[in-house]
């Protein structure tokens, strides 16, 4: 049983540092495609937002608040969805996770016919299914509850690698999945780029493509059984 949980454990740290990486992936495509917006990483967006409403420099404010939104819906939901479940992997994880795959396929397909430079009601239409699918994302990666690996921010992971370094004066601490979710999610910002320069649905898709396959490995290796449900307080 010991043996099992720890498998679980290591796939499930695995299958988050991916979706990190994809996370990285949608956030590039959404800045430098969709009008200087981030569909994950929502600190970056109340930011962006506070500087627009004093003018600075024409930064957008219509498409972060959709994205702000959107993000808290699909967060919502998940939260809704997961709330009465124990936590970890079950059932419900891959279902809302096969629908954030769905989304972002819908959302890449979406950016293909609009083109590379869709009209602004488009793009806040990709805004929102981009939010929306990473604020379901979160939500669910919230509940499987890895450490340090929230899927969409690396803050407060950058925070806990500097504190608990031998520089922090710390003695120990979970270094390789710290260090591994601030380099994929990076690396799937260069990926992002580079699919804005070439055509920016081909991010969207890569990053589908990710979440649909965790779904199903998850699923495969730590979603097989009913869920239990927690009962309410």
């Amino acid at each position: 049983m010991a043996k099992q949980w720890g498998l679980h454990e290591r796939t499930h740290l695995g299958l988050m540092l991916a979706l990190t990486f994809s996370t990285g992936v949608v956030d590039a495509v959404g800045y430098l495609g969709l009008d200087h917006v981030f569909t994950g990483n929502m600190t970056g967006n109340v930011v962006i937002l506070g500087m627009a409403l004093l003018g600075a420099d024409n930064l957008p404010i219509i498409g972060p608040v959709i994205a702000l939104i959107c993000f808290m819906t699909g967060a919502a939901i998940g939260g809704r969805t997961l709330r009465r479940v124990d936590a970890g992997w079950t059932r419900l994880s891959t279902i809302v996770f096969t629908g954030v795959g769905v989304l972002l396929l819908a959302a890449a397909v979406v950016l293909f016919v609009t083109g590379r430079h869709p009209q602004e009601s488009m793009q806040w239409t990709v805004t929102g299914m981009l939010g929306l699918a990473m604020g379901a994302q979160a939500a669910t990666a919230r509940h499987i509850a890895v450490k340090d690996v929230t899927t969409v921010v690396v803050t407060s992971t950058l925070a806990g690698l500097a504190a608990d370094s031998v520089f922090g004066g710390g003695k120990g601490q979970p270094w390789a999945r710290r260090a591994g979710a601030v380099v994929l999610i990076g690396l799937g910002a260069v990926v992002g780029s580079a699919a804005v320069h070439v055509e920016p649905a081909i991010g969207l898709l890569v990053s589908a493509v990710i979440v649909l396959v965790v779904a199903a490995w998850g699923h495969r290796v730590t979603g097989g059984p009913v869920p239990q449900v927690v009962a309410e307080a």
